[in-house]
């Protein structure tokens, strides 16, 4: 364990993880022409294409954990890179449905191989994508996924049970966003 990560709370561990994923993501998918966030898209198409279902915007949505009007405005972007077909639903004409278009599986595709291999990457350390630490780890994060966060802006924080240690204090003020 990094002398960064040794005193740290699972939540700055997690935030650095997924910042670092999102980082290797968008350089690995940049020459396709996509962002993390598009690929997130167009590989959740891919798959619910090879399914046999043709989601509606909202569907994607929650389906990727974005917000609407973010999956929005990425499709906007892919139909215009002609990546996304999108088109309204003939039974509810206020839903968008999506698919991908010839190019679109074709990149999609690529970009899955290519993400593929930086998990393999990743996960090296707990065993490859397919090892018996990585299938405990990806459960351990659905269980983490599954936990409702109904925090109100109103509500009154609560101290916390137990107060954060210098060193957890240090590892929070020493590190930055932008170091990455």
């Amino acid at each position: 364990m990094s002398s960064t990560s040794e005193h740290a709370t699972p939540g700055f561990l997690v935030w650095r993880l997924s910042t670092k994923w999102r980082v290797a993501v968008d350089r690995a998918v940049a020459p396709l022409g996509l962002t993390h966030a598009q690929y997130s898209l167009v590989a959740s198409l891919y798959g619910m294409h090879r399914a046999g279902r043709r989601p509606s915007q909202r569907q994607l949505a929650d389906h990727t954990g974005l917000e609407p009007l973010y999956v929005s405005k990425l499709a906007r972007a892919l139909e215009a890179a002609g990546v996304v077909d999108r088109t309204r639903d003939p039974a509810d004409p206020r839903a968008i449905r999506l698919s991908l278009t010839e190019d679109g599986r074709e990149v999609a595709q690529r970009a899955i191989g290519v993400v593929q291999g930086l998990l393999e990457q990743l996960l090296e350390p707990l065993g490859g994508l397919r090892g018996d630490r990585t299938k405990a780890f990806s459960r351990e994060l659905a269980t983490l996924l599954d936990v409702s966060l109904d925090v109100s802006l109103d509500a009154p924080v609560e101290a916390p049970v137990e107060a954060p240690t210098d060193a957890s204090l240090d590892t929070h003020l020493d590190s930055h966003p932008d170091e990455e």
